[in-house]
């Protein structure tokens, strides 16, 4: 199985683990250099790629690479994202293009250049991280909930047109997981445990837990599952 894993953040590297036990062969790419040497000092073997994909041509090109260093293409995983926490009337129209950009735009790169590919040879697997927050309506969360949501839709489109080709594209949703995301919004005083009090699990998650969800769907397991935002959470979406 080869595997492009777009963005080497703390879920994005948390899957790299998981996917090279489960045997396949990877290729990470993310903006930063250093997150990428940590990753390829961590998994001899993988390969790695520095891209930015908010730049027009930037996802044909790391399918691109990654069809000819891995001899093909199985699984996309993106997990790109920024959060930018602040009230709606605060910002700027450049600061709602960027997140929009990042997380939308680079989504939509990605995907649509593997998906041409995986639709040419009539089978493939695309995972995308999406949020909570694309489903709840969360303060000081606008560009952000804005982008998850519009990648849900987007991923949804992409799973209608490509089906009848043996390509499945999904999402995933997590709740409150602890990252270097959410790092700095958690130590602030009382959030913690105002996030914890909102989720019936009690507790927040692991970046290791949505792993297993995001090889399951990676899987031939996953082959009739297309078009689904699946939820983990700790019940967060119940109350």
């Amino acid at each position: 199985m080869a595997v492009v894993v777009a963005g080497a953040g703390g879920i994005g590297s948390e899957c790299v683990a998981g996917y090279v036990e489960a045997g396949a062969r990877v290729l990470v790419t993310d903006r930063d250099q250093d997150r990428l040497d940590q990753i390829a000092d961590q998994h001899p073997g993988v390969e790695v790629l520095a891209a930015d994909l908010t730049r027009p041509g930037s996802g044909e090109a790391v399918v691109s690479t990654a069809v000819s260093r891995l001899g093909g293409l199985d699984v996309l995983l993106h997990c790109v994202g920024v959060n930018d926490r602040r009230p709606v009337l605060e910002f700027s129209e450049d600061e709602w293009d960027r997140v929009m950009e990042i997380n939308l735009g680079s989504a939509f790169r990605v995907a649509q250049a593997a998906g041409r590919h995986m639709v040419e040879r009539g089978r493939g697997r695309i995972v995308m991280l999406s949020s909570v927050s694309g489903l709840l309506a969360h303060a000081h969360h606008a560009p952000y909930a804005a982008s998850k949501g519009g990648m849900n839709q987007m991923m949804r489109v992409m799973a209608r047109e490509w089906a009848a080709s043996g390509v499945t594209v999904n999402a995933v949703a997590p709740g409150y997981v602890e990252t270097n995301l959410t790092a700095a919004h958690l130590a602030k005083p009382g959030v913690r445990d105002g996030l914890t009090a909102l989720v019936p699990a009690g507790r927040l998650g692991r970046p290791d837990e949505v792993v297993g969800p995001i090889l399951f769907l990676s899987s031939p397991h996953a082959a009739f599952v297309t078009g689904h935002v699946l939820y983990i959470d700790g019940g967060r979406t119940l109350v």
